[in-house]
């Protein structure tokens, strides 16, 4: 199975035709895809202006979503490189129970779902790389906030399993972004609890 590194060398490969060069970015995604998959390649491919379903989509586009997808797993690796060589130091120090950052982490290692949407046409339109840097400040510094990491908003709504969503949690009605509970405060989650209790979600 090829990994992201050669599949991102198919997308670049001007000798394949746009079908396959289009094949090989959704593979991408199998291996890193911060939204999820669905909600990463809709949102790669409205920032890069190509149809979700283009078959055939102008490589050069396909190049643009590449490179923006790129530009987050670098900082993503990067992340993830520094935050094990942390926990290791963290152990010989001797600290051995994990907390909110921890769990947080473990769930989004190899990243796929770190910052999960409302569905997958429902996502922060800022780049990628944004998006993540602001999630990972929001948990690195470890402050309950009554707005969302990522846009700034301040209402939420509880998303239930029955949503279809990938996730259940807190859903950011200006961004659609599932915010770790761990990272709002609690009147921020009453608010969500009673919106879900009404049943109502208001669409930014």
């Amino acid at each position: 199975m090829a990994g992201f590194r050669a599949l991102a060398e198919q997308v670049r490969n001007p000798r394949l035709v746009a079908t396959q060069r289009r094949t090989a970015l959704r593979k991408c995604l199998e291996r890193f895809a911060p939204y999820g998959h669905r909600a990463t390649w809709h949102h790669l491919c409205t920032r890069a202006g190509i149809a979700t379903q283009d078959r055939d989509p102008d490589p050069e586009r396909l190049m643009a979503a590449l490179a923006e997808l790129e530009e987050a797993r670098t900082l993503w690796l990067a992340y993830e490189e520094e935050f094990a060589a942390r926990r290791r130091k963290e152990k010989h120090d001797g600290i051995r129970q994990p907390g909110a950052l921890h769990e947080w982490h473990r769930r989004t290692w190899g990243g796929c779902d770190i910052v999960p949407c409302e569905s997958p046409q429902r996502h922060p339109a800022a780049r990628l790389a944004v998006v993540l840097h602001r999630m990972i400040a929001a948990m690195e510094a470890g402050r309950p906030r009554r707005d969302c990491p990522v846009c700034g908003g301040t209402r939420f709504a509880w998303l239930p399993d029955s949503a279809g969503s990938p996730a259940t949690g807190p859903a950011c009605s200006r961004c659609g972004v599932l915010a770790p509970v761990s990272v709002l405060a609690p009147e921020a989650l009453t608010a969500a609890d009673r919106v879900h209790a009404a049943g109502a979600f208001a669409a930014a």
